[in-house]
C-alpha cells in the first residue's frame, strides 16, 4: 500500500506561493509562513518527492515570438495499438505543445502553435496526416485564450499517494 502525503496549512501556503512565481526565495516564503527557510527547502523537497511539484519553467508566449496561431487538433487512429509510434512521431514535432489521450471521437487532441495559417496548413497536411497510424484529423483555431493560470487548489484535505 501507498504512504499517504497530507498537505497542511503550511504546505498549502508554499505551494501558493510558488504557483504565483517559482522564482520567489524561499527565505521570502519562510517569513511569509513564519518559519525557517530550512523548514521550506524540507517541505518543498517532500513534496517533490511525493510527486506534488515536478519542478518549474518559464513561461515564454508564443505570440511574441511570432507563433500566432494557437490550434487543437483532434486526431483519430487507425488502431489504437498504433499509439507508441504516433507519439514517438509527435514528439519530434516543435509545433506541438501539448498531446492528450482521450476519450471520444478522438484518440488524440494536440495543442500547436503555428507562426500563421500557412504554417499551420503545412504542419497539418505535410506533417502530422503523413505520420503513419493517423486517419483523420480536425482542426479547431482558438481565437481568444480567456483563461489562462497555473494549477492550484486550495484544500487542506488533499491527500497525496506516494509514488
Amino acid at each position: 500500500m501507498q504512504e499517504k502525503f497530507r498537505v497542511d496549512v503550511i504546505d498549502q501556503k508554499i505551494l501558493s506561493y510558488l504557483v504565483k512565481n517559482a522564482r520567489i526565495p524561499f527565505l521570502e516564503i519562510a517569513r511569509e509562513c513564519g518559519i525557517s527557510g530550512a523548514a521550506i527547502h524540507q517541505r518543498v523537497k517532500k513534496m517533490e518527492d511525493a510527486g506534488i511539484i515536478a519542478g518549474s519553467r518559464m513561461i515564454v508566449k508564443p505570440k511574441a515570438l511570432g507563433f500566432d496561431v494557437c490550434a487543437f487538433v483532434g486526431v483519430q487512429l487507425v488502431s489504437t495499438n498504433l499509439y507508441s509510434g504516433v507519439i514517438e512521431a509527435l514528439k519530434l514535432m516543435p509545433e506541438v505543445v501539448e498531446c492528450h489521450f482521450i476519450t471520444g471521437e478522438y484518440a488524440l487532441l494536440l495543442k500547436i502553435y503555428c507562426r500563421d495559417n500557412e504554417h499551420l496548413m503545412d504542419v497539418l497536411v505535410n506533417t502530422i496526416q503523413n505520420i503513419p497510424g493517423i486517419s483523420r484529423t480536425e482542426t479547431f483555431i482558438s481565437l481568444d485564450q480567456a483563461i489562462e493560470r497555473p494549477f492550484y487548489v486550495k484544500d487542506k484535505s488533499v491527500v497525496h499517494n506516494e509514488k
